[in-house]
């Protein structure tokens, strides 16, 4: 995963807390088709390693955790393929749940009442960041290395660092 090259200049505390606020950047919005193949990126489900996708629906960026609500696989039929041969519905490649890309919602196929998990996320100066929630975190790589970033240097050379 790309991190922003500021991020590598702060404190290990502070870059926890700029990640969290300023969102994890995923992709230049000009990986995201109308429509098109999803953007794949890692996180945390509840603890847990999963995977999530994000994808450009009616001008807006939508994502998910890549997560069948029937059975929690993985729904791509190839990889960052989630949308039917109309680019209408998100089609879960193992049980044919079918989801609104809208809103994650099902709307037909075995998944009943469910709905996929959201994850956060804001487009801005073309580039799409997503953001955690209580259930979805970034993976743990992503945290270990916000805190392995060295200490800034003191610009009073007289100040012990």
């Amino acid at each position: 995963m790309l991190e922003p090259q500021w991020l590598n200049a702060l404190p290990a505390a502070d870059a926890q807390a700029a990640t969290t606020e300023a969102g994890l950047p995923l992709c230049p919005s000009s990986a995201l088709a109308e429509r098109g193949d999803a953007v794949a990126f890692d996180v945390r489900v509840w603890g847990q390693p999963a995977r999530a996708f994000a994808l450009r629906v009616d001008g807006q960026v939508v994502a998910y955790v890549n997560r069948c609500a029937h059975v929690p696989v993985e729904m791509d039929w190839q990889p960052g393929r989630f949308l039917d041969a109309d680019q209408r519905w998100i089609i879960c490649s193992i049980h044919g749940a079918s989801y609104d890309p809208v809103d994650g919602r099902c709307v037909g196929g075995p998944c009943g009442r469910g709905r996929l998990v959201t994850v956060t996320t804001r487009e801005q100066a073309g580039r799409v960041s997503w953001y955690p929630s209580r259930d979805v975190k970034p993976p743990a790589a992503t945290v270990a290395a916000a805190n392995e970033l060295p200490a800034l240097k003191s610009a009073d050379p007289g100040t012990p660092s």
